[in-house]
């Protein structure tokens, strides 16, 4: 069983394959979605500074990752980097930015995962792919679900201002994010 917490070390690097390059400078959607902290968030209408990552799936513990997972260029890394967020958690939001992460994962299965990992900030559920749709965002394919491929929005005021694609490895996330945030 795949230690969800580990990165292996022989992961693919995933590529810039462009299909971020149109997102800086775009205006968020006000698109509404369920959190785990059981609210509705508009991510259109959110104020100030906040740093939304999305990423593919996390796993389970004792329940296997889908079969080649790890042969996904970018695929593998979700725990580690929510985990990662979670322990820079008061460095960013020092920085005056807040944190929300982002699937296609519906929110039962994100409130399990959020509690197990004691993330302080709200993870939202795009299954119905509002967001992923009304921002062009880029996806892949992996048993027969299509889910998101990693990356990171600065968004100030419903602006994106930075955009961090591809994400390799996934825990170093927090570190750019906080690079970028000290040099705004």
């Amino acid at each position: 069983m795949a230690n969800l917490n580990e990165l292996p070390k022989d992961l693919p690097l995933p590529q810039d394959d462009g299909a971020a390059d149109h997102l800086k400078g775009k205006r968020l959607p006000n698109v509404k979605l369920a959190a785990t902290n059981g609210q509705v968030i508009d991510l259109g209408d959110l104020p100030g500074t906040v740093v939304i990552y999305c990423y593919p799936m996390t796993g389970r513990p004792n329940v296997p990752l889908p079969d080649g997972w790890d042969q996904i260029p970018g695929a593998r890394g979700c725990t580690p980097q929510s985990c990662s967020f979670r322990d820079h958690y008061q460095e960013i939001r020092a920085l005056g930015a807040d944190v929300i992460g982002l699937s296609v994962q519906n929110t039962d299965y994100q409130k399990e995962m959020a509690e197990r990992l004691q993330l302080p900030f709200s993870v939202v559920s795009d299954i119905h792919y509002e967001f992923q749709k009304a921002l062009n965002l880029p996806t892949f394919q992996a048993a027969g679900m299509t889910l998101l491929k990693r990356l990171t929005l600065i968004v100030k005021n419903g602006v994106v201002g930075e955009v961090h694609y591809p994400i390799f490895p996934s825990d170093s996330d927090p570190d750019w994010v906080i690079d970028r945030l000290k040099n705004q």
